[in-house]
């Protein structure tokens, strides 16, 4: 494992800045314990402080996994999200939510973007391609996307009209397990 470069560290904070904003200090300047990027085999893991310290006796060919993988970057160099960071996600995106009714649920996590008519509540003054992270009715963090429309735009729109892309949702869990980790 090592530290992000500082091209590297752009392309992670610049994503994860777009879903939560100045949050972002948060994630590294934690009360309890110091945490940091580390990256393994394109890999970005969150981890503790302590618990680097401790993998630096491991070997790196026999070092798999050390905390909580935000994401990969791709062979192009950009850096993809990956549902694993969606705990942290979901605790720092005040303003950029978005809640779902409970038939539109089951269509989001199968994959598919968010039509108007599931839309159950969206945060105000969301603009246009804004990432956002999207809850049940009940508070529960199901996925991420960015939203196709601003909050003014949506009110305007026909119920089949797509109101957030998907990017990333908890039933990745069950359809990619063998790529995701």
């Amino acid at each position: 494992m090592r530290p992000l470069t500082e091209e590297e560290s752009k392309a992670v904070f610049a994503k994860l800045a777009n879903y939560i904003g100045k949050n972002i200090v948060h994630l590294i300047d934690r009360q309890d314990e110091p945490h940091c990027f580390r990256l393994q085999k394109d890999r970005v893991f969150y981890v503790s402080e302590s618990s680097m310290k401790l993998a630096i006796s491991v070997a790196r060919p026999n070092l798999i996994s050390l905390g909580t993988c935000f994401g990969k970057f791709t062979k192009s160099g950009k850096f993809k999200l990956h549902i694993t960071a969606l705990d942290y996600l979901a605790q720092y995106a005040k303003s950029t939510q978005v809640w779902i009714k409970p038939n539109g649920e089951m269509p989001f996590l199968y994959g598919n973007h968010v039509l108007k008519a599931h839309l159950g509540r969206i945060t105000e003054d969301t603009p246009e391609h804004q990432g956002v992270v999207v809850f049940s009715m009940n508070d529960i963090p199901l996925g991420f996307g960015v939203t196709a429309r601003s909050t003014v735009d949506t009110r305007k729109l026909d119920p089949t009209a797509i109101i957030v892309f998907h990017q990333a949702d908890v039933g990745e869990y069950l359809r990619d397990e063998e790529t995701l980790f």
